[in-house]
């Protein structure tokens, strides 16, 4: 069995976690302990974020996964503590794990241009099975996604097996079919566009995007030249996907089309158990980062649950 990985216990997201330059620690408060972690997958480590519940076993793990440019930061959000998914993860029983992606926090010394999805795909996966060689995983592993990090948390579930034990896949920021036009399309991995990316900044507690820096990474050049490419490579990877799915979609998503047509093409190629579609009123394509991200989070419990119930067989 592999060693125990370092753990340092933190409240804050801090710049040592996402590699963009020293740390910040603040005292802890009544929130459970949010942890640095790295974790072994294949020949390489993941960094990370951990908040384990205060009574193990946890009833489930977490593992979710950054957008493109981005950090494991963005789900433990510091402009408002409610807005943090590992810290109401954790405190509601659950093992809830943010992971720098392949190419980003201590990785990006490794990858220096990044990796193509189903590369990254391979490395979540290692890093799953090292994380069950070393700590409780409950029911199994449910996978959240936000933008690109969805894409790979979709082609994760795509090629998993079955003693892998994923439970599900919860994913945002992310569709079938592109909303907007070609020639917009090549510049995002390399010149975010915050109207698309974050929509109206009142969504979002004051604060956010100045503490957004912390975790705001380079895009990797293997990442970025694929960005266009999902649309033509989603139906494959939805065709093999035997977990329950579910696909959130903000009120003010600009990336991506969720009018009633690209919601059929997004669900009638998928071969899960089970497919939910909701939409956010109030939040902009960076859900989990804005006000009504705690209402998004409770939601993603809820369908946790009901992936437990699933995979238990008694729905």
């Amino acid at each position: 069995m592999a060693q125990p990985v370092p753990e340092t216990t933190t409240t804050t997201t801090t710049a040592a976690a996402v590699g963009t330059g020293p740390a910040t620690v603040t005292a802890a408060d009544a929130q459970p302990p949010v942890r640095l972690v790295e974790l072994p997958a294949g020949n390489i480590r993941l960094s990370g974020l951990l908040a384990l519940p205060p009574v193990a076993p946890p009833r489930a793990v977490i593992v979710a996964l950054h957008g493109s440019g981005m950090a494991a930061g963005y789900f433990h959000g510091q402009a408002d503590a409610s807005t943090s998914l590992l810290s109401l993860a954790a405190d509601a029983g659950y093992a809830a794990l943010a992971l720098d992606r392949p190419g980003y926090g201590i990785s990006a010394r490794r990858l220096p241009h990044g990796l193509r999805l189903a590369e990254q795909a391979g490395y979540v996966r290692a890093a799953l099975r090292g994380y069950a060689a070393e700590r409780l995983t409950g029911a199994g592993f449910l996978l959240v996604g936000h933008s690109l990090g969805g894409k790979v948390a979709l082609t994760t579930a795509a090629t998993a097996r079955r003693d892998e034990r994923l439970l599900g896949v919860d994913v945002s920021g992310v569709g079938a079919r592109w909303a907007v036009p070609p020639e917009r399309l090549a510049a995002l991995g390399h010149r975010p566009d915050h109207r698309l990316h974050w929509g109206p900044l009142t969504l979002y507690p004051p604060d956010t995007l100045r503490l957004a820096r912390d975790f705001v990474a380079p895009v990797p050049r293997r990442e970025a030249e694929e960005i266009p490419d999902w649309p033509g490579r989603y139906a494959e990877v939805a065709r093999r996907i035997r977990v329950p799915v579910r696909f959130t979609f903000a009120e003010y998503e600009r990336l991506w089309a969720w009018d009633p047509d690209a919601l059929r093409e997004l669900t009638n190629c998928l071969a899960a158990p089970l497919v939910r579609v909701d939409h956010e009123p109030g939040a902009g394509h960076n859900i989990s980062l804005g006000r009504v991200a705690r209402r998004h989070h409770l939601r993603l419990l809820d369908f946790l649950e009901e992936c437990r119930a699933h995979a238990q067989g008694t729905c």
